[in-house]
Formats: structure tokens, C-alpha cells, sequence
């Protein structure tokens, strides 16, 4: 296969592609935008354009991540932005969103930038920053968010994720600071009054008779209901991320149907995944929020489907063996999700009925871009938005193996699981980044073929 130029992109002509699932037809990419979509694409295309046959294919916009670990700066042996852009591109993302609890913190501009940057030199899909909270993940005193949102990385997603805002006082600061250039505060809900650092199980049958340290639902949901009223108060946006109990399902419905703009994000694990895979102790299980039980999981799948929950998000969290393989309650919490995540959505959603493509489409494409505030990524397929595409081959069974992942880290809890639907191919701004399980990035081209 010839490799792609990153600067350059020649016109693609994308030929009998199911566009979300809602027909088939051509599409042409010009200089990194769509040009033409239907049947008269194919006479509009330009001489030297590259074909891509997609009989069978279901085309969407480009996938976008809100809640992705990269672990750079600081963790560089489980994961930097190279590695976890490469697994994001295989994975038919665009773009991520890169969140805060790095070392040094992400906190400031200089991080931020630098973030940004790294993302910017690898080239597999756009890196944008998330920037904390607080400072240092304190939980205290506000970080720099009015510098950073002025920045040149533009940040406009605020998280102190792996801990919670637990003071109100400081979240309503936080969210009426925001407010003021359409910044959003993306909270980890976990009162650490009922579910402190050693919780790391849903709360039981289960954890009673394994001995682990029990996580209710309450722990999210009074974090969840809380700040629906302070976003109420302050008329500022709160997304709630990971969500992962019925119970937290039930206030986000009612705050919605008080207009209130709150917006919501569950991962592909807390989607299939259930807590009896906890049995056995493995801690590839091990995960913040936990698994919870399948009336939950069932919940979860009905309130994306329905619209409760707004996006799909990976909490990609990539660790090394050493910090995993321990006893249960001493191993990190964190699971690989970025090449899965479509998959596994597939799996569950689309093989079930409960969603179509372009439902697919509005869950982690649409609506991710327009929470994050990302005006390039998103835009659907059609004339003048930027070529940012993911082609599905919606029928590819494929049963996972960790060893063939882009990431750095091996802590992939679908490991030996059949999926049904596979990413195909993944465009950049007109330029394919992956395709068939290659990647390719800035990094990829000699300073020749730049």
C-alpha cells in the first residue's frame, strides 16, 4: 500500500458507501474537504484520484473521544500522545480529548501546550487538551482556566478526572467561572464520603462475599444530582462523565426535562460489562466507576439509545503489568477502550436493534464534537465539511488480541472476545491515518516527503 503524504492529501473518491446507514452513495474529497456527495461525485472527481471501494461499507464522521488517557507527561512507560493517537486512529477516531491527571498536572498553559503540540508533531488524529480543575488536582483552589481556554490550545473542557469537585463551594465557582467563554466542567462523580480510595467494587451481593471494598450507587448518583442544581444555578454548562448506575439515568432524565444543560458520557464497558466478571479477581476488571451489575448495564444501553446519555466515551486508561498485576484492591484502576470502542458499540447497540448508524454517528461523532466545542470535527458527511471519516465494515467479526494493540499498555478487558463490526478506514482531513490496522502519522513521512 502506498503510504499517505500528511500535507498533501490527493482527492479520494469514496465509492458506494452506506452514509450512516441511510443510503448508499459516492463521495469526493478535495483538498482535504468533502466536495461532492451522490451520484454525480464520481464525474466531479479531478484526474489522479485514488478510489477507495466501500460496497458493504458504512461511512461516518470521524470519531471523537471526549475522555482519553495518554498518560503524557509523566507516564511515558504505559502510554504517551504517539502511541495512544496511533491506537485512537485504528480505532476510527479524529480526534481526543486529552484529560488532565498527567505529571506534571495539566493545569496550566505551558502543559496544555504542550499537550497540543505533541499531538500536532505525531499526526494520527487531533490531541486537544483537557485542562483540570483545580490546581494539582486538589480539589481547592481553581486552576488556570481563563488562561488556558486563551491559549493556543483553546481549552474548553475542564476535568479533575480520577478525583471528584467533592466541594461545592469549589464546583460553583468553577462553573460560573467557565460560563463566561463556553467552557464546560466534565465531572468524575464519587463522594468520597461514601466511596473512598479503597472502594473497587459495586457495593453487594458481590463485593460482600469476595471481601472488596464496596462502591454504592449513591456515591455517583448525590454527585450527579448535586450538580444538575448548581449548573440550574448558574446557568453554566456540567457534563457528566462516565456515567454508570440506573440511579444517576433517573437525574440526568429529570434534569434534562427541566432544561437544565447538563450532558452526559457512558464508556463501552460500563455498556457490556457487568460486575460478575469481578468473580475471579482479575484486575483487568478493575475500573473507576466500577462495573455494575446488568440491570444497570441494561439501563445504560437504553438511556444512550434513547438520548438520556449523550455520547460515548472511551476513559481509555492504559497501565503498565507491574501497576495491574497486584491483588485486586492494590491494582490501578483502568482499561484500554480506544480500538474497541467502536466495536464494541456495534456489538451491543446496532447488532441488538436499539440503535442505528446514524444513531452511531450523533453518540460519538456529533454530539462529542459539539460538547467539547470542536467546530472541525463532527460535521457529518456532507458538502464543504472538513473530510474527517470513518468507514465501518458493519458485518467483520473480529476476536480481540491485546498483543496487536497501538497502545503502549496490555490492559485490554476484551481480550479474546468476538466483536461483530470493524473499523476500515480512518481520514484525517482527507488523508487516511489508518487503514486495515496500519497507521500512519506525521511521524511516519521523511522530511522528503514533507
Amino acid at each position: 500500500m502506498t503510504r499517505p503524504s500528511p500535507t498533501a492529501p490527493r482527492p479520494v473518491l469514496v465509492e458506494g458507501a452506506d452514509i450512516q446507514g441511510e443510503g448508499v452513495q459516492d463521495v469526493l474529497v478535495v483538498d482535504g474537504r468533502i466536495a461532492a456527495v451522490g451520484p454525480d461525485a464520481a464525474s466531479e472527481a479531478p484526474s489522479g484520484v485514488q478510489r477507495l471501494a466501500a460496497s458493504g461499507l458504512v461511512l461516518l464522521p470521524g470519531l471523537v473521544d471526549l475522555h482519553t488517557h495518554l498518560r503524557e507527561p509523566g507516564r511515558e512507560d504505559a502510554e504517551t500522545v504517539s502511541t495512544g493517537s496511533q491506537a485512537a486512529a485504528a480505532g476510527g477516531f479524529t480526534a481526543v480529548l486529552a484529560m488532565a491527571n498527567t505529571d506534571p498536572v495539566t493545569d496550566n498553559v505551558e502543559v496544555a501546550e504542550r499537550v497540543l503540540d505533541l499531538g500536532r508533531r505525531a499526526g494520527y488524529v487531533d490531541v486537544h487538551p483537557v485542562g483540570a480543575v483545580t490546581k494539582g488536582l486538589g480539589g481547592e483552589e481553581l486552576a488556570e482556566l481563563g488562561l488556558m481556554a486563551r491559549s493556543r490550545a483553546r481549552v474548553r473542557v475542564f476535568s479533575d478526572d480520577g478525583r471528584c469537585v467533592h466541594d461545592a463551594r469549589v464546583m460553583r465557582r468553577a462553573l460560573e467561572y467557565v460560563k463566561s467563554f463556553d467552557g464546560v466542567i466534565s465531572q468524575h462523580s464519587q463522594d468520597p464520603s461514601l466511596a473512598g480510595a479503597a472502594a473497587c467494587c459495586h457495593e453487594g451481593e458481590l463485593s460482600g462475599r469476595l471481601g472488596l471494598p464496596g462502591w454504592p450507587s449513591v456515591a455517583e448518583e448525590t454527585i450527579v444530582a448535586r450538580d444538575v442544581m448548581l449548573a440550574r444555578h448558574t446557568g453554566s454548562r456540567v457534563h457528566v462523565a462516565h456515567v454508570s448506575t440506573a440511579g444517576s439515568v433517573e437525574v440526568l432524565r429529570w434534569a434534562k426535562a427541566q432544561g437544565i444543560d447538563v450532558t452526559a458520557e457512558v464508556t463501552p464497558h460500563h455498556l457490556m460489562l457487568t460486575t460478575d466478571l469481578l468473580a475471579g479477581y482479575d484486575p483487568v476488571y478493575k475500573v473507576n466507576p466500577p462495573l455494575r451489575p446488568t440491570e444497570d448495564a441494561l439501563v445504560l444501553q437504553e438511556a444512550l439509545a434513547d438520548g438520556t446519555i449523550d455520547a460515548v466515551a472511551t476513559d481509555h486508561a492504559p497501565h503498565v503489568r507491574h501497576d495491574k498485576e497486584h491483588a485486586f484492591v492494590d491494582a490501578a484502576f483502568g482499561m484500554l477502550g480506544l480500538e474497541t470502542a467502536l466495536p464494541v458499540v456495534s456489538t451491543v447497540m446496532v447488532r441488538s436493534g436499539r440503535m442505528g448508524w446514524a444513531d452511531v454517528a450523533r453518540a460519538m461523532s456529533t454530539t462529542p464534537a459539539r460538547i467539547a466545542r470542536l467546530a472541525d470535527q463532527g460535521q457529518g458527511v456532507r458538502v464543504g465539511a472538513p473530510a474527517n471519516l470513518t468507514l465501518v465494515d458493519p458485518d467483520r467479526e473480529t476476536t480481540v488480541d491485546r498483543a496487536l494493540s497501538k497502545s503502549l499498555s496490555r490492559n485490554n478487558p476484551w481480550h479474546g472476545r468476538t466483536l461483530v463490526g470493524a473499523v476500515h478506514l480512518t481520514m484525517l482531513r482527507g488523508r487516511v491515518t489508518a487503514r486495515e490496522g496500519l497507521v500512519w502519522g506525521n511521524e511516519d513521512v521523511t522530511e522528503e516527503e514533507l
